[in-house]
């Protein structure tokens, strides 16, 4: 197989123009090898390697009008297929077949009542606990070693699967890397419509009744638009732009409240940044309420007050700018009793670092006045040029890159006490204390923490304890940025009211599995007696809350036959979490962002006869 696919890269390779097949490798090497060749350091941007698992159409696009267009910019047309295919082995030609009629379904309404089992948005409830009751989740622990695979769905051209899915109605409604939003039959995986988006969109995707009887579903894509579509027809009900800035991108699912869309936009200049022409760095995380009938903005807040202003140069005379940074990677969360919302920030790009960075925020959810805001890690300043050989863009300042990559989690104890509570990139878990201005309650440290490890996408609770996975991935130190297969990982859960471990699992070595590591990276899912935590590994496996017992797993990193007809694998779990309504249980397969294994699949799981 290896020599049919040089062979093929050969052919691809000549059919280019001669100047562009010379050209490929000397621009990849100028514009894009600080990134993607960084060695063992650079774990931000996906490797070679990773690369070649992606195909040609998902690289061009990505370098064209995507995220890396920046970097491709006053290429021609040529030069950019040369680059994509140098990197890929790949050509348009090769682009993955399948047609939704083959499992397509006609009807225009919901298959079943809307009030009914339902997970609506990231974490199915405006506190993002990620806990789904008995009642929605039709499934309980006796059930859960049962579980069985009932269908998969693959997504067309893309190596990454880090789209939740929203299930509302009997439909279940997911973004995809292909440029697709889709609305599927949640029993049958059945393609009701699908719905072409400007770029990929990875959000988890809310579901909002509108006025006269109307029903919209509403998600961000990777250039900073809103969408609400209607979710019976796949039709346009509005697009709204919320932020201008080239590296702008929506990564968290928008909230929705009392007819307002509120979402969190977050930036890639932490990684455009990096080069040392570039005049790092001008982007203000934010948060923006939007109407939901219309999409009309309301406010705009930005998560950094000062806007950017010139700072020095650096050691080519590049002028640079700051303060920035502080994306929201995540879904806002929306605290009713205070009419205050929530928000989690990333590190800063740039000299001088703000305290409003590795922070949570509150907003006041009429005006989007910052409210206070409780900074967990000071002075992290950084952008992916601190990784790489040339460090002419990486602040003077550098920090440890300890952002927040999850939501924070609002919950009433048994005694009334509310808490805000979040897992950090450092390792560290924070509670805080929403009624006195996010005033520190407790901390405890579950992990090692550092770039790529720690607490990412996402934690769960319930009103007793809080669930963590950490990742804590690990790279050998020998240059080549393999995934250390035996280092790495963990799943705990705290006690809400003391911050004490009082359940711990350990991670599971991969042994020679390839592109593997223990790191739990995905996000948490609850249910009354069970914690759910996809790998780096690609199992997704579920243990019992009373004694950590392994109640089930899944090895989802394998060849599956798809209702669409796509070709279709599973590989890493990074980012969404298991989703769980009506018995059944959803789930992504595949991320090959920074060196997992890549995957295309959407796996959706029944309780089978005993």
């Amino acid at each position: 197989m290896k020599r049919i696919a040089a062979a093929v890269a050969v052919l691809i390779w000549c059919s280019l123009p001669v100047a562009a097949q010379h050209g490929g490798a000397a621009l990849y090497a100028q514009r894009c090898a600080q990134c993607h060749d960084g060695g063992g350091t650079n774990v931000r941007a996906p490797s070679r390697t990773a690369l070649q698992s992606r195909s040609f159409d998902e690289v061009l696009g990505a370098i064209t009008t995507g995220t890396m267009a920046s970097f491709a910019q006053g290429l021609s047309n040529d030069e950019r297929a040369a680059i994509a295919s140098l990197v890929t082995g790949k050509a348009a030609s090769q682009a993955a077949t399948g047609s939704a009629g083959q499992c397509a379904q006609s009807g225009s309404g919901f298959p079943q009542s809307i009030d009914g089992p339902r997970w609506n948005g990231w974490a199915a409830d405006l506190n993002n606990s990620r806990f789904q009751p008995a009642a929605m989740a039709g499934l309980s622990q006796d059930q859960v070693p049962r579980l069985r695979l009932k269908w998969a769905f693959g997504f067309p051209d893309t190596s990454n699967a880090n789209a939740q899915p929203t299930v509302v109605g009997g439909l279940l409604f997911v973004g995809g890397g292909d440029y697709k939003v889709r609305a599927l039959d949640a029993k049958t995986g059945c393609t009701r419509w699908e719905f072409v988006t400007e770029a990929p969109v990875r959000t988890a995707i809310s579901f909002v009744p509108l006025d006269d009887n109307k029903f919209a579903v509403v998600f961000g894509d990777v250039r900073a638009n809103v969408y609400a579509v209607d979710a019976r027809a796949g039709t346009l009900i509005w697009k709204s732009k919320v932020d201008d800035h080239p590296a702008a991108r929506i990564t968290g699912a928008p909230a929705v409240y009392s007819g307002v869309v509120y979402v969190g936009v977050s930036s890639i200049e932490e990684a455009i940044g990096s080069r040392p022409t570039y005049q790092c760095c001008t982007f203000r995380g934010s948060v923006v309420a939007l109407k939901a009938e219309t999409g009309a903005q309301i406010w705009k807040a930005y998560t950094i007050p000062e806007a950017p202003h010139p700072t020095r140069a650096n050691a080519i005379g590049t002028q640079l700018f700051g303060p920035a940074g502080a994306s929201v990677w995540s879904a806002p969360t929306i605290d009713v009793q205070r009419r205050a919302l929530y928000v989690a920030t990333s590190n800063s790009y740039a000299d001088p670092a703000t305290d409003t960075s590795d922070a949570v925020l509150a907003f006041d959810l009429a005006t989007g006045r910052m409210l206070w805001h409780q900074q967990a890690t000071p002075k992290d300043s950084f952008v992916v040029a601190c990784f790489g050989a040339d460090q002419s863009n990486c602040p003077e300042s550098r920090g440890p890159d300890h952002d927040f990559g999850q939501s924070p989690i609002l919950v009433s104890l048994n005694d009334g006490q509310r808490v805000l509570v979040i897992g950090q990139k450092s390792g560290v878990v924070h509670a805080l204390d929403p009624d006195h201005e996010g005033k520190i309650l407790w901390q405890t440290r579950v992990g090692t923490g550092g770039p790529l490890g720690g607490s990412e996408w996402g934690s769960a609770a319930d009103r007793d304890r809080i669930y963590v996975a950490i990742s804590d991935v690990r790279f050998m130190n020998d240059g080549t940025r393999r995934l250390n297969a035996a280092a790495g990982g963990g799943l705990f859960a705290l006690d809400l009211a003391t911050g004490k471990v009082s359940m711990q699992v350990a991670p599971v070595a991969c042994g020679d599995r390839h592109q593997c590591s223990p790191a739990l990276s995905a996000a948490i899912t609850l249910i009354p007696g069970v914690v759910f935590s996809g790998g780096v590994s690609g199992f997704l496996r579920a243990y019992a809350t009373d004694d950590s017992r392994l109640l089930w797993e899944i090895d989802t990193a394998r060849d599956y036959t798809t209702v669409n007809g796509v070709a279709a694998h599973g590989g890493a779990m990074d980012g969404p979490g298991a989703v769980i309504a009506d018995g059944m249980l959803y789930v992504n397969s595949g991320y090959a962002q920074w060196g997992g294994l890549g995957g295309n699949v959407l796996l959706a799981f029944e309780v089978g006869n005993p």
